[in-house]
């Protein structure tokens, strides 16, 4: 499992691949487990099991692995 480290006040695209069940679940849902990750402003596009996720981090400097159902992650200039 990678890491990835986040820092306070960037912005992050997340491409996520969901398994079969958890492709039920709706991009709110989606959203709302980043948020209680620690991300704010997050917003989540896609259906099934291919999303995309954007947030803004606003806590400290942290690092942790990437669950698996995170294939790629890059930071975005803020909007």
């Amino acid at each position: 499992m990678s890491t990835f480290t986040v820092r306070r006040g960037h912005r992050y695209r997340a491409e996520i691949s969901l398994g079969v069940l958890e492709s039920l679940a709706g991009n709110e849902a989606v959203a709302a487990r980043l948020r209680d990750a620690g991300f704010a402003d997050v917003s989540v596009a896609g259906a099934g099991r291919k999303r995309i996720a954007e947030g803004l981090w606003p806590n400290a400097d942290a690092s942790a692995a990437l669950p698996h159902q995170i294939t790629a992650v890059t930071e975005i200039e803020a909007a």
